[in-house]
């Protein structure tokens, strides 16, 4: 199993980045994919995350409205655009998966659209650095 982010960067307040998560060893469309930040000095951190089954989605509040995120299953990847950023964005990004089950009577996914937990995924990528400078 593997994770893999990139696109990370430094970009100045106000600006846009694309963050890609590339992933293998897996079945893509039974995973949930999360990403999470973790800024300097501070704790990791949910920022959205994306059912690769059934498309749905969850955004901490923090990003909402700034930040989409997106799921081409033909690639197996999963991409967070950023827009508007500013210094509080500034963290390791990390996207992780998370086992998802659904039959008739159970579903089952770590990224509800009420929120994500980080303990209840099973793989990590490496994180990529995005930097906003003013």
């Amino acid at each position: 199993v593997q994770l893999v982010e990139s696109g990370g960067g430094l970009v100045q307040t106000g600006g846009s980045l694309r963050l890609s998560c590339a992933a293998s060893g897996f079945t893509f469309d039974n995973y949930a994919i999360g990403w999470f930040r973790q800024a300097p000095g501070k704790e990791r951190e949910a920022v959205s995350c994306i059912n690769n089954g059934d498309g749905t989605t969850y955004y901490a509040d923090s990003v909402k409205g700034r930040i989409t995120v997106s799921s081409d299953n033909a690639k197996n990847t999963v991409y967070l655009q950023m827009s508007s950023l500013n210094s509080d964005d500034t963290a390791v990004y990390y996207c992780a998966a998370g086992w998802t089950y659904s039959s008739d009577s159970i579903h089952y996914t770590p990224c509800k659209e009420t929120g994500t937990v980080q303990q209840t995924y099973d793989y990590w990528g490496q994180g990529t650095q995005v930097t906003v400078s003013s």
